[in-house]
């Protein structure tokens, strides 16, 4: 009576290379996990942490400041709160008042005039006159036409008032390129 027993015992054990495979991919899945976990937040925190670099700061916007119907027609300035909202690298603020514009009418024109004194800057004001008036600075006494143009040369202020940009919009709405520059410079150097 012959026995038949089997060739080999891989009915019970699974092969050698099926294993491997298995470990292989055990180990590939941990590692991606691992790697998931640890390089995420990692990436989420540098992201999070350069993003003030990548935003653009609230300087150099168009914002609407006035209508034609709120400036004299005789061209008279009229002084115009900026209002905006910005961000100051992670945290954001909701409208608030961030600067003030001259403006006025010369002809069918509008010019805009910033009011910070480019010396050191102090506010500057307006005073009106029979000659038509001019603005001025209270703390070195710089002078200024209606023009921007200082009235002195030989002023502390180093270069005439900073003129912006001005865009009437909808037949009516005054638009201007809210900026800040530098102070004490003879150019006008715009900060960001």
């Amino acid at each position: 009576m012959s026995q038949i027993t089997p060739s080999c015992c891989s009915c019970s054990l699974p092969p050698e290379g099926g294993a491997s495979r298995r470990g292989f991919f055990a180990t590939l899945v941990a590692a991606c996990s691992t790697l998931f976990t640890v390089l995420l937040p990692s990436i989420t925190g540098v992201l999070g942490l350069l993003n003030p670099l990548r935003q653009k700061g609230g300087a150099g916007r168009f914002v609407r400041l006035a209508t034609l119907e709120l400036l004299p027609e005789d061209g008279t300035p009229y002084k115009a709160p900026v209002i905006a909202a910005r961000s100051d690298a992670w945290t954001s603020y909701p409208p608030e008042p961030v600067g003030a514009v001259f403006l006025r009418r010369a002809g069918d024109r509008v010019l805009a005039f910033q009011v910070i004194c480019p010396h050191a800057g102090c506010s500057l004001g307006y005073e009106s006159s029979p000659q038509g008036g001019r603005f001025f600075c209270p703390c070195h006494a710089a002078g200024f036409d209606l023009d921007g143009r200082r009235t002195d040369p030989s002023s502390f202020s180093p270069r005439d008032m900073d003129t912006l940009e001005v865009e009437i919009r909808n037949g009516n709405e005054v638009w201007v390129k809210y900026e800040t520059f530098r102070l004490g410079t003879a150019q006008k150097i715009a900060q960001r």
